[in-house]
This record gives structure tokens, sequence and C-alpha cells, in this order.
């Protein structure tokens, strides 16, 4: 698996990394934070990043998250995207709003979730942190979820 990951900054591979053995099945994480990043790492169109109607926040940039990563992986069979605003600042409307894309190489299947995450109370980066969590939960039922389905 390889993950691209923007709001929760490598926090999903993170916590991975720390099971014995993953190596075997753990590719990488890129965390693409920035929208250029995204464009260079992952080869995402500016203008869809830059699009009012779609922008970085969204159920089709997660979707090319993952597809950038898994053309850049080729060990990889499955590429997971997480992108979102996990505040504070964020825009209105968009406050604790996350896409999380997967993508499995083969057989091809394509997934993306839209949640929004709670409302966690404290300053800042406490609600920011909490949210990080929140969203790397998220991120691990999801790929169990596809994971758990049928491959032939």
């Amino acid at each position: 698996v390889v993950f691209a990951e923007s709001c929760t900054a490598g926090q999903v591979s993170a916590s991975l990394s720390a099971i014995p053995g993953i190596s075997e099945f753990l590719c990488g994480s890129a965390v693409t934070y920035r929208n250029g990043t995204k464009a260079a790492w992952l080869g995402i169109s500016s203008d869809l990043l830059d699009d009012p109607e779609v922008g970085p926040v969204s159920a089709i940039v997660a979707e090319q998250m993952c597809r950038g990563a898994l053309d850049r992986t080729p060990e990889a069979d499955i590429a997971v995207s997480v992108t979102g605003h996990l505040g504070p600042g964020a825009p209105a409307g968009f406050d604790g709003l996350i896409f999380i894309g997967t993508v499995r190489r083969s057989p091809p299947l394509l997934t993306s979730i839209k949640s929004r995450l709670t409302d966690a109370c404290g300053p800042g980066e406490t609600l920011r942190r909490s949210r990080q969590w929140e969203a790397v939960a998220l991120v691990f039922s999801e790929l169990l979820r596809l994971l758990r389905e049928p491959s032939t």
C-alpha cells in the first residue's frame, strides 16, 4: 500500500510504521500538504486544484492523489489518499471536511468517501490534532474495508 496524505501530514503511514513487519506491506507515503506539491509529486492538474468549483478538498482530487501515488509506486497494489480542512481557519463550509480515496490496481477498484469530522472542542492546535487522529482512524477503516473486498 502507498499513501498520499494532505491534512494528516503523514500520520497515517507513521502510525502503521510502528507495526513490526509492516515494511512487507507499506511502500511509503507522499505528504502533499500544499497544492504545488500535489501537482509536482502526484501530477495533479493545477487547474483542477485552483478551480473554485473543485479545489484540493474534493473527491476528484482524492482520486487523483491515489492514482498519482500508484503510478509512481509500481510495487504498490493499493493507494489510499486523504485530503481535507481540519481547522481552525478553514474556509466557510469546509471546516472538518475530508475526502478519503482508495484505488486498487488489480482488479481495478475505486472508492471515495466524504466525511465531516466532529466538532471537537479546544484551541486551534488541539482541534486540528484531534481531527487528524479522527481522519487517521477513518483512513484505516476504509483501508480495511478495501482489503476485505474480493480481489478476483
